[in-house]
């Protein structure tokens, strides 16, 4: 028998009761909760962020600096060694070349600290390395220079050039004076710098002590470290010739 319907002919409907006060502050009470996470994850991200970056340019600097400290002891004591060869054979001479030791090694212990240095300055270095080496015999070496340099004031990293140098002295047995050379060239455009440097292999390989300069494979990473997108090397080996071509953008 079905049930009476109340005046009015509607449905039964039940009134809607609010939620309870317990469950509104258990839900406000969650929100902040998880806000409270939320802001705490993205805070300690970025502190972990900050510190990443901060350790990391920290890091950078120390192998900057273990780098360009690999340089100096190599360069000295192949310098002092062609200076002591040349002392018993030359007077006049001797006292050229320590002039132009005075000179690389005050670049390198004052200018080398600064973070850039001038284009001509690396050039002078090269230049005096040159004419240190010339001084060791009277035998005209097959070493050649082009430098057509319209900013000279263009600003670079210090002693990244120079390493390629003391390759090619070291590999291409310019003392042999026959079937021999080294070629320097560096241009310059208003941003730009171009450094191309060949010198001849030797058929028989020579042999080198353990000692050296920071070697290719760390300039490399010098260069990727202080240009890591504003710089291109090439280095090739063709026909007995080995050639290194850097191109550097301007460092701002």
């Amino acid at each position: 028998m079905p049930l009476p319907r109340p005046h009015g002919g509607g449905p039964n409907i039940l009134p809607r009761r609010p939620p309870s006060m317990f469950l509104t502050q258990g839900l406000l009470i969650a929100l902040a909760y998880i806000l409270a996470i939320v802001v705490e994850v993205v805070f300690h991200n970025q502190k972990n962020e900050e510190a990443l970056i901060k350790s990391q340019a920290e890091t950078l600097n120390t192998e900057l600096k273990l780098l360009k400290s690999q340089i100096n002891p190599h360069f000295l004591f192949n310098a002092l060694n062609n200076i002591y060869a040349l002392s018993g054979i030359d007077t006049a001479k001797t006292q050229q070349s320590i002039s132009y030791l005075s000179d690389m090694l005050r670049y390198v212990l004052y200018e080398c600290e600064q973070p850039l240095v001038s284009l001509q300055k690396e050039m002078d270095y090269i230049d005096n390395y040159i004419k240190l080496f010339r001084l060791k015999s009277s035998k005209t070496y097959p070493i050649s220079t082009d430098f057509k340099v319209s900013n000279p004031n263009i600003m670079l990293s210090p002693m990244l050039l120079i390493p390629f140098v003391e390759n090619a002295f070291k590999h291409s047995n310019i003392e042999k004076i026959t079937d021999t050379f080294i070629t320097i060239n560096i241009e310059t455009t208003d941003q730009t710098i171009r450094f191309k440097i060949e010198n001849s292999i030797p058929d028989t390989p020579l042999s080198k002590d353990a000692m050296g300069g920071i070697g290719l494979e760390n300039v490399k990473k010098r260069l990727s470290i202080l240009y890591p997108n504003t710089h291109s090397l090439q280095i090739t080996t063709v026909n007995n010739i080995f050639s290194v071509s850097l191109k550097l953008e301007q460092h701002v």
